[in-house]
């Protein structure tokens, strides 16, 4: 009886578990499988099918095309704070490649110079008035025309010589009772550059010349006409400058680091855009010890043979050296298209994983430039792997993902995240040339123009006027884009956004965007042509905040128009 107990209560324990598994064990499962798919689109990056270089946590909208984002095909699982995964589609398109950092010495290198054909200063002579007087007739009509050695340039009156010839005629009359004084008369008149056979004409005829002539001293070209027919000259004062272009200089810019590469006498190979088949050897004949302040370089002077007038002052030519070597030392060095600038900072991006596309920026310390290469002195090792190509895209890519980047030394916030209602910009002071700042002037008119659009919430006109701004940013010259620390290319690539999107809604959430970063830009100007007001609405972007630009103190705001037309405050005022 008692075993036959204790063998049911068994029997009974064992249905319940069969049970309880086949109830609760495959829905176990099921959640198990439920919670790592949630952890799985936790980890699920979104990118644009048309911009692979964007990568968000969520899905939603692309900010350059506003197209629907997809999942992209790798995730930031695992990867360190400041690391960043690209995909191989966006690797492919943006042609990005990659090179291995080894140690190299630099003999046999070659560095390519840029220069100008200029006059040869040796041979330019000025050719000036002797005497006093005023020009009755010029025979040179223009810059450029060429002359010979005694050709008449030019004849001048002069009051002097008048006076000195009626002396001559009355001391040829006493030339035998006072032939000192007969003597000084005609050298008097040989001072003035008068010929012997002029002053014996004179003196012969007893007749006084009214003009006097005045004849080349060189064969050459006109390169600077310094009076006009019909001008008072004084005795010395220069009348022409006449070059002689049988020689001509080419002269190239040395920067500062590479000075101590060059020296006189070595071989150069010069070449010029007209003449794409011709080299021209020769050697370096002079290097200026006086260095140009504003440019910082030197120049470095090559003497070349224009008898067949081959060169024309002005010209673009362009030097090559070969056999460079500064020392036998190996040194570690990267290619210049590598490094990005930013301030005092020189930044590359390094590849992590040699399997995968996946980096993170690295500060370096530069040394010298030799041909196409910088020396490395600080920041990598042999055997590091960094982008030489694609280096921009990289970095733009950093910077939307919120990494390190070239403008943001930290990572983890946007460059104008707002805590606490205050504005945090993380970037370092940026010296902009001030001729990038004169450029930009309209592209901020423009950002007005956007801004009030949107305050009236007329989707087509803020369409409008987006293309007007980035018009604006298509005016400013190409040299001076790549002089705005990839602030330029951003900032079009966003505008472009606006315009072929006509959702009120996403219009704003770019303006957004552009404003962070033109204010970030423009806080680092040292002129405005007009005060500036940054305000700030704490209940745009879904009670986040977001930052605006105004010229005008009162406060509009674009982000809500009508709604909420007076919500914000003036964090900043820019002078």
């Amino acid at each position: 009886m008692k075993n036959n107990k204790i063998l049911s209560y068994f029997g009974i324990l064992a249905v319940g578990l069969l049970l309880g598994w086949l109830l609760f064990g495959g829905s176990s499962n099921d959640n198990a499988e439920h919670n790592h798919s949630e952890v799985s689109e936790s980890e699920q990056m979104w990118t644009c099918s048309m911009h692979p270089q964007i990568m968000q946590p969520e899905a939603g909208d692309c900010p350059i095309c506003g197209m629907d984002l997809i999942p992209a095909e790798t995730s930031s699982v695992g990867l360190n704070a400041n690391e960043f995964k690209l995909s191989k589609n966006a690797m492919a398109l943006a042609n990005i490649q990659t090179s291995v950092v080894g140690n190299n010495t630099t003999d046999n290198a070659t560095i390519k110079l840029s220069g100008k054909i200029a006059e040869n200063e040796d041979a330019n002579v000025v050719q000036a008035s002797y005497f006093s007087g005023r020009i009755e007739r010029l025979n040179v009509s223009s810059v450029g025309e060429k002359v010979r050695k005694g050709q008449l340039l030019a004849t001048i009156y002069s009051p002097e010589l008048f006076s000195a010839q009626q002396e001559l005629i009355t001391a040829s009359t006493m030339k035998e009772s006072q032939p000192e004084l007969y003597k000084a008369v005609r050298n008097k008149l040989k001072l003035w550059k008068i010929s012997n056979s002029q002053i014996n004409q004179i003196e012969a005829s007893g007749n006084i010349k009214q003009n006097f002539p005045i004849y080349a001293t060189v064969s050459g070209t006109v390169s600077q006409k310094l009076v006009e027919q019909g001008d008072y000259v004084k005795q010395g004062q220069a009348l022409l400058k006449i070059t002689n272009l049988n020689t001509v200089w080419a002269l190239f810019d040395i920067y500062e680091n590479q000075i101590e590469l060059f020296k006189k006498g070595q071989e150069i190979t010069v070449t010029t855009n007209a003449y794409p088949n011709k080299e021209f050897k020769k050697k370096v004949d002079f290097i200026d010890p006086m260095m140009n302040p504003k440019t910082r370089t030197v120049d470095l002077r090559v003497v070349l043979n224009n008898r067949n007038g081959e060169f024309k002052t002005g010209m673009f030519v362009e030097g090559i050296i070969e056999n460079i070597s500064s020392d036998s030392e190996q040194k570690l060095t990267i290619p210049t298209s590598s490094v990005l600038w930013t301030g005092e900072r020189s930044v590359v991006y390094l590849k992590t994983n040699p399997n995968e596309p996946i980096f993170e920026m690295q500060e370096v310390v530069l040394g010298k430039q030799v041909g196409e290469q910088y020396d490395v002195i600080d920041g990598l090792k042999d055997g590091d792997e960094i982008v030489t190509n694609g280096t921009f895209t990289v970095d733009a890519s950093a910077q939307l993902q919120g990494k390190k980047s070239m403008m943001n030394k930290e990572s983890g916030k946007t460059m104008t995240e707002h805590e606490g209602h205050k504005m945090d910009i993380m970037a370092e002071k940026v010296d902009f040339n001030s001729t990038v700042e004169k450029s930009f002037q309209p592209v901020i008119d423009a950002y007005i123009n956007l801004k009030d659009a949107l305050i009236e919430s007329d989707v087509s006109m803020a369409s409008s006027k987006s293309e007007a701004f980035r018009k604006a940013l298509e005016e400013i010259p190409v040299n001076q884009r790549e002089q705005t620390y990839n602030y330029w290319s951003i900032l079009h690539k966003i505008s472009k956004g606006i315009n072929e999107n006509m959702s009120l809604e996403h219009q704003r959430k770019q303006f957004q965007m552009i404003s962070d970063k033109l204010i970030e830009m423009v806080r680092n100007f040292d002129d405005v042509n007009n005060k500036l007001f940054v305000q700030f609405c704490p209940m745009a972007d879904n009670n986040n905040g977001a930052f605006w630009i105004s010229k005008e103190e009162q406060v509009l705001n674009p982000y809500f128009g009508d709604v909420m037309l007076k919500c914000g405050s003036i964090e900043q005022i820019i002078e």
